[in-house]
């Protein structure tokens, strides 16, 4: 919205600064920061005086694990109301509203942090921490993915490059999915949106561990709406997807403002509300830039804890044995000994080791 300002930059020179990407990006990164400083305690104070706590599972459930997350019982949840409130508020400052990008990623994002809100709030009037049914869950979790990829599949500016499948290491698209494409596309961003919410687990996890790859998608945004970068990076052009930096600049301001308060001992969750919104939110910033399975290597984590899960079950049923003494992988490394802390910092260096080795993919091709 502020971009409007740079058409007025004969009659004040410095407002063509708004004109710039970058600079609209750090504003975004900033100013969504602050904002969610600002505006967190209130929001906690409120989520606290409507008895928002999040219900913790019991010692029939998790075992040992209850004696160790047994103090966070009445911590607020719905904490990802927070980040959806501040997102949204720096993409429309910020990014270009005249963007179909910002449209086709931002609608989706409100819609899967909706469908955590109401599961959120089952947990909380039931009491457990079950919320509404995975079945249910994903069922509406596919039919936003799906209308997602249609946009992008029908929309003029948008259905040519969707439809070719981008592999990491491949200079050249490698087919074109035509409309098969819709079901990657509700794949990767059902997977992804489920895995952030495995991830949110430990105070500070989900949101450490989203910061590289949002960070990292925002800048692959910045290089492939560029012809000179892309070329050079031998990657297929994506024009008018620069906005989608600035939006990922809003996303990653979003969820470090809520770092604030969501670090060890953490004064509120995100709940599905956020982590629902955010693993989709990622996952759609990966399919508009034509990148979407290079998210496995970047998202490594991510992948980590998902498998750790489908492993974990599939030995279950399969040989009545559990590989991991609890999944996700992340309650494994707490029963072996590693302290809360350890395991969060820990899973916040390999982030960021997936996502330089993601970079080094850009050029190995």
């Amino acid at each position: 919205m502020l971009y409007f300002l740079s058409y007025w930059q004969d009659e004040f020179g410095p407002l063509r600064m708004f004109e710039y990407v970058t600079f609209r990006a750090v504003m975004a990164a900033l100013c969504t920061f602050v904002f969610t400083l600002w505006v967190g305690p209130a929001v906690i104070r409120a989520l606290t005086r409507l008895k928002l706590g999040q219900p913790i599972r019991g010692r029939e459930e998790v075992r040992e694990l209850a004696d160790l997350h047994g103090g966070k019982k009445g911590t607020p949840t719905m904490g990802g109301l927070l980040i959806l409130c501040s997102l949204t508020m720096g993409a429309l400052c910020w990014c270009r509203t005249d963007n179909h990008f910002l449209w086709m990623v931002l609608i989706p994002t409100l819609l899967l942090g909706v469908l955590g809100f109401v599961d959120d709030y089952q947990k909380i009037r039931q009491k457990k921490s079950a919320g509404i049914s995975s079945r249910q869950k994903f069922l509406w979790q596919s039919v936003i993915a799906l209308a997602a990829g249609a946009a992008l599949l029908l929309h003029p500016a948008t259905a040519d490059g969707a439809r070719l499948l981008q592999v990491p290491f491949v200079k050249l698209p490698v087919i074109d999915m035509g409309w098969l494409a819709l079901g990657l596309f509700a794949l990767v961003i059902v997977s992804a949106s489920n895995a952030v919410n495995l991830t949110d687990g430990l105070d500070g996890l989900a949101a450490g561990c989203t910061l590289p790859v949002t960070v990292f998608y925002g800048a692959l945004a910045y290089l492939v709406s560029h012809k000179i970068s892309a070329d050079y990076l031998l990657l297929p052009r994506v024009p008018q997807a620069e906005e989608l930096t600035v939006y990922a600049a809003a996303l990653a301001g979003s969820c470090l403002g809520f770092l604030w308060f969501n670090c060890h001992p953490a004064k509120v969750f995100m709940g599905d509300t956020g982590s629902l919104a955010i693993g989709g939110s990622i996952a759609l910033l990966a399919i508009c830039v034509g990148q979407e399975l290079l998210l496995v290597v970047v998202g490594g984590v991510l992948v980590m804890e998902a498998g750790s899960v489908i492993l974990q079950v599939a030995s279950f049923k399969l040989t009545g044995r559990r590989i991991f003494a609890m999944s996700p992988i992340h309650h494994h490394f707490e029963l072996k000994g590693w302290s809360e802390t350890a395991v969060v910092v820990r899973f916040w260096i390999l982030c960021l080791v997936f996502a330089v080795i993601g970079l080094a993919t850009l050029k190995i091709r």
